[in-house]
C-alpha cells in the first residue's frame, strides 16, 4: 500500500468535496448576477487546482509528490481557466447551455441549472479528481512509473496548449472567417484541446497508479475520456459545426479524436 493512510485520504476527499462545492455555490451566484451560466467552464479547470492545493495542505503522503501534482494541476487547470474566461469575455451565452437549459420550469433558467449543470459539475469534477486526492496520500516519493505519468501528462498539457493557441491565432485573422481551422495540430486531431485535457487525466492516474490504492482511481479518466469524446466535448460541438462548408471534407480526412496524419482525399 506504500504507506497509504485511509484517514488522511478521508479528510482529503472530504476537504475536496466541500471546496468544490463552495466553487459551485460562488459560480452559481455569479451567473445569476451576470445571467451567464456558462461561467461554470472557467471553474471548471479552478475545482482541479482547489483539490491538488487540499492535497497539498492536508495529505499526509510524500511531500515531494504532493507538491509536484499541485505543480502540473495549477499549469493545467489555471491556463484551461484563464484560456476559457478570456475566450467566453464579452461573448453571449453558450449555445449548448441554451439548448440544456430551454424547458427550465417557469422560465428560471438559473434555478433550473444549478440542478441541472452545477451539482452534476461539480459531482463529476470530485470524481474525476480522484487520482490527485489519492496521489496526497501515498507516502512513497514518485519512481519511474510516477515519472511516466508526469511525461503523459506533459503530451497533453501541449496538445491542448499549443491547439488552442493555434485556434486563437487561426480565428483572430480576418482572412479566415468561415473557414474550418485545419492546420498544425488541427490537421491530426479535430480535438487536439480535448485530446490533451484527456491525456492529462490519464497522466495524474499513472502517477496515482504508481502504488496500488491509485490503481483503483482507473475510472476517473475513463469518465473524463467518454465526456470529451461522446458527452459534453466532441460530439456536442460537432453538432453544431457539422453544418459549416468544408467541415465534412475536414471530417472525412482528419481523425476525430486520437491523432494521426491527415488521411490523402
Amino acid at each position: 500500500m506504500s504507506g497509504f493512510s485511509v484517514g488522511g485520504f478521508g479528510l482529503v476527499a472530504l476537504t475536496s468535496a466541500l471546496a468544490i462545492a463552495a466553487l459551485m455555490v460562488g459560480t452559481a451566484y455569479l451567473g445569476r448576477r451576470a445571467d451567464k451560466v456558462s461561467i461554470v467552464d472557467v471553474t471548471w479547470g479552478l475545482t482541479f487546482v482547489a483539490v491538488a492545493w487540499v492535497g497539498l495542505a492536508l495529505g499526509p503522503g510524500d511531500l515531494g509528490r504532493r507538491a509536484l501534482v499541485a505543480a502540473l494541476v495549477t499549469v493545467w487547470g489555471g491556463r484551461l481557466a484563464w484560456h476559457i474566461g478570456r475566450r467566453a469575455h464579452g461573448a453571449p451565452e453558450d449555445p449548448r447551455y441554451v439548448a440544456l437549459l430551454a424547458d427550465a420550469p417557469g422560465g428560471d433558467v438559473h434555478r433550473y441549472a444549478v440542478r441541472k449543470v452545477f451539482v452534476p459539475q461539480g459531482l463529476i469534477a470530485w470524481f474525476v479528481s480522484l487520482p490527485i486526492q489519492v496521489s496526497a496520500c501515498l507516502g512513497a516519493g514518485l519512481g519511474w512509473v510516477g515519472w511516466l505519468g508526469v511525461a503523459i501528462w506533459a503530451v497533453g498539457f501541449g496538445f491542448e496548449a499549443v491547439g488552442d493557441a493555434q485556434l486563437r491565432r487561426f480565428k483572430a485573422d480576418p482572412a479566415n472567417r468561415g473557414r474550418v481551422m485545419d492546420r498544425g495540430l488541427w490537421a491530426w486531431t479535430r480535438h487536439p484541446n480535448y485530446f490533451g485535457d484527456a491525456t492529462m487525466s490519464w497522466g495524474l492516474w499513472v502517477i496515482a497508479a504508481e502504488h496500488l490504492p491509485g490503481v483503483f482511481t482507473v475510472l476517473s479518466p475513463v469518465l473524463m475520456t467518454w465526456l470529451l469524446v461522446r458527452v459534453s466535448g466532441a460530439k456536442l460541438l460537432e453538432q453544431t459545426m457539422g453544418s459549416r462548408p468544408g467541415y465534412a471534407a475536414y471530417i472525412a480526412r482528419t481523425s476525430g479524436f486520437f491523432p494521426r496524419p491527415p488521411r490523402r482525399p
